[in-house]
């Protein structure tokens, strides 16, 4: 009878993978349903913004480059990595971090971190390693980035102003809005090019792990991902521009704008994939790495690493909710009927013409998380990338006004905490965060009005008609912040 080599068995073979994989899905399991509000909010973002509507393909791309990489795997087995629970235990305070300041992005961005700490302290190092490539391309399963949107609206407009300035073109510009003597532009959120810095992000990452060892040679892909778009981005916008220039004619130039965008952008890529070519050392192969001595793996030490390591890592979220069942409630609405000549009071809104305007105050418990009044705020103004974004001053408050892109309805929102305006900024996040902790000092308020509009294209006199009355109305928001 002969016997098998026993470096072709190694000890504990028989069982070691199909107890590690059996463990692995179930904490993966436990750990999505922990985590399922991350994922929903993710998946929502996929749905209803163009710009991470790539994220879809993430996990069909990260099981390719895993299937790429399965001889790696040979002569590997699973040695459980109790030390994992450390990193799990960090992420899981970074994710409590996130959560008080109500920063969806960083709740998810940790959540995956715990998920990959958690296959490190099942599977172990080695194996991590053999797939680093698809498990790092599972963040960008995270619609990591809108915070920039903002600034790259900015550089967006600086590209086109810069532009109009060297050819001598006459122009007038106030913040995101460019008047040439063809008509009026709109640097929008869906022109600030974010869609495109993430697909190509997404994209060089992919080609960087597909074409490139060198970890210099794949730090430059990705460094040429983010700068090539913004770059081109501003080309591509300040193109549009002067299209309307020639044509005299800006809604002329701005029709299908994002479908010749995309155009644009797909022939800026392959250019950049042509150029990469001949650098490329995908052919080249790497010396195979020498399997460790195989020993065996007992099953109570598979088990114990999972638990540790997802004991570290739920700490956090069990404390956000113990937290919540302190005292969080939903907000309480006060309809304010506002009063303007011409206008008559219909209900809790007010009857302008044919128009409809509605006011309304949601006052926070102190309990609560800026996450909550951003949650809010979104869903009773939407959050279109192409609608039409300006700010209306009144009161002590800088009110940020939402028309959408059929025009129809337009929004106007601003928020107090402790008796002061407040933005969305992290200084903001982080008082919520700590009255929060506290249940004390004060509850943040916001104050939205919305104006439905009879015809389209109408623009609502804001800032002038009903200035005084959006000034009262921030200063009854600001009185009911100060109250506990």
């Amino acid at each position: 009878m002969s016997m098998a080599h026993p470096a072709a068995l190694p000890a504990g073979r028989d069982t070691a993978w199909p107890v590690a994989l059996a463990v692995l899905a179930l904490g993966l399991l436990a750990l999505g349903w922990t985590f399922a509000e991350e994922a929903v909010a993710a998946v929502h973002v996929w749905e209803s913004s163009t710009a991470f509507n790539h994220c879809w393909l993430v996990l069909p791309v990260a099981g390719w480059l895993a299937w790429q990489r399965r001889d790696r795997l040979a002569g590997l087995q699973p040695q459980p990595m109790p030390l994992a629970a450390l990193a799990a235990l960090v992420a899981g305070i970074g994710w409590l971090l996130a959560e008080r300041l109500g920063i969806m992005e960083g709740r998810q961005l940790t959540a995956m971190a715990i998920v990959e700490c958690f296959i490190i302290a099942v599977l172990g190092w080695r194996v991590g390693k053999a797939m680093a490539a698809p498990l790092l391309y599972l963040f960008f399963l995270v619609p990591f980035g809108a915070f920039l949107v903002p600034l790259l609206q900015h550089v967006t407009a600086w590209f086109i102003v810069s532009g109009l300035q060297v050819l001598g073109i006459p122009y007038y510009h106030d913040a995101f809005i460019i008047e040439i003597p063809a008509g009026t532009f709109l640097v929008a959120e869906a022109c600030a090019g974010l869609r495109f810095i993430i697909a190509a992000l997404a994209f060089g990452a992919l080609y960087a792990f597909v074409m490139f060892r060198s970890p210099w040679r794949r730090l430059v892909v990705m460094l040429l991902a983010v700068l090539v778009p913004v770059v081109a981005n501003g080309m591509r916008a300040l193109g549009i521009v002067l299209l309307g220039h020639y044509l005299g004619s800006a809604e002329a130039a701005a029709t299908d704008h994002l479908v010749y965008g995309w155009i644009f952008f797909s022939a800026v890529i392959l250019l950049l994939v042509v150029a990469g070519l001949p650098f490329r050392e995908d052919v080249a192969s790497l010396p195979g790495t020498p399997a460790a001595a195989p020993h065996p793996v007992r099953r109570t030490a598979v088990l114990a690493s999972a638990v540790l390591c997802a004991a570290a890592a739920l700490a956090g979220p069990a404390v956000a909710v113990t937290i919540d069942q302190a005292g969080a409630a939903p907000p309480r609405i006060i309809h304010a009927v506002l009063a303007a000549d011409g206008c008559q009071p219909e209900g809790t809104a007010l009857r302008c013409g044919e128009d409809l305007i509605e006011a309304r105050l949601l006052v926070f418990s102190p309990r609560t998380t800026w996450a909550g009044v951003t949650a809010e705020r979104y869903r009773l103004t939407g959050n279109h990338d192409e609608d039409a974004i300006f700010s209306v001053k009144a009161g002590d408050a800088d009110w940020q006004v939402r028309r959408d892109n059929e025009a129809t309805r337009t929004v106007a929102a601003a928020a107090w905490l402790d008796g002061a305006a407040a933005g969305d900024g992290l200084r903001t996040r982080l008082r919520q965060a700590l009255n929060s902790l506290r249940g004390a000092h004060g509850s943040p308020v916001l104050a939205v009005v919305t104006w439905q509009h009879a015809s389209a294209g109408q623009r609502p006199s804001l800032q002038g008609r009903f200035q005084a009355q959006l000034a009262e109305l921030a200063q009854r928001a600001s009185d009911l912040s100060q109250q506990e």
